[in-house]
C-alpha cells in the first residue's frame, strides 16, 4: 500500500476497519464526480437510533423572526450518541437539527424574484463547495435533488418526539462516504480555525 495512504489513514475514521477504510478512501479520491446515490446507505434503515447526518421527515421547524412554526424535512446535526435513548442528560436531550429544501423548487423561487443563480453556482452547489449547504442527491425518499441549509439550525425537546416515527418515516442515513462528507461540510462551515481575525 502507498506510503501517502498510510499518512492519510490517520484521518480516516478509526473504528472503520481496514476494508471501509480502503473503500472510503477511494470513494473520496473520486470526489466530486461521485456525488451520488453512494452518499447513501440502507444497511441501518430498521435501526431505532437517529444518527447524525440523518434526513428526516417531519420535525418542527421555525425560521425567525417569523414566529411560525411547521414541519418540514431536516437533516440532523447532533452527534449520533447525543440523541441516543439510553443517554442520559440532566438537562434533557436536545435534538439539533436545519432544514431541508428542494433545489429545483428554490432554484425555481429565486427565478420568479429575478435573482437568477447561475449555472457555476449550481454546479458549486452540487460539488459541495458551498458551505452553508450540502447538497443531497435525490433518492426514492427526497424525489428530487435537495439542500440541507447548515446555515439556519433549529433544535427541539427529544423527548417531545416519537422516535418510531422519527425512524420509521427517515428519508436516508448517510454511508460512511457521505458521513464523512457531511461532517468536512460541518466543521467548515461552523469551525474555522484560521479566520483571519486577531483576536488579543
Amino acid at each position: 500500500m502507498a506510503d501517502w495512504f498510510e499518512e492519510f489513514r490517520t484521518y480516516l475514521p478509526k473504528y472503520l476497519s481496514a476494508e471501509s477504510q480502503e473503500r472510503l478512501f477511494k470513494e473520496l479520491g473520486q470526489f466530486p464526480a461521485n456525488i451520488d446515490s453512494r452518499l447513501y446507505t440502507t444497511k441501518l434503515k430498521d435501526e431505532r437510533t437517529v444518527f447524525q447526518g440523518d434526513g428526516l421527515a417531519r420535525v418542527w421547524v421555525s425560521n425567525l423572526p417569523d414566529p411560525t412554526v411547521r414541519e418540514a424535512r431536516v437533516m440532523v446535526l447532533s452527534n449520533t450518541c447525543d440523541t441516543a435513548p439510553e443517554n442520559e442528560s440532566l438537562m434533557g436531550p436536545r435534538l439539533i437539527y436545519c432544514p431541508i429544501i428542494s433545489l429545483p423548487r428554490w432554484e425555481e423561487a429565486l427565478r420568479q424574484q429575478a435573482r437568477i443563480p447561475s449555472t457555476e453556482f449550481l454546479a458549486n452547489i452540487r460539488a459541495q463547495k458551498v458551505s452553508t449547504m450540502f447538497y443531497l442527491p435525490k433518492n426514492n425518499a427526497l424525489g428530487e435533488e435537495a439542500i440541507a441549509l447548515l446555515d439556519r439550525i433549529n433544535n427541539c425537546d427529544l423527548q417531545k418526539l416519537n422516535l418510531d416515527e422519527l425512524t420509521g418515516t427517515r428519508l436516508f442515513t448517510l454511508s460512511d462516504y457521505g458521513f464523512y462528507m457531511f461532517l468536512f461540510k460541518l466543521s467548515i462551515h461552523l469551525t474555522r480555525i484560521r479566520e483571519g481575525v486577531s483576536r488579543n
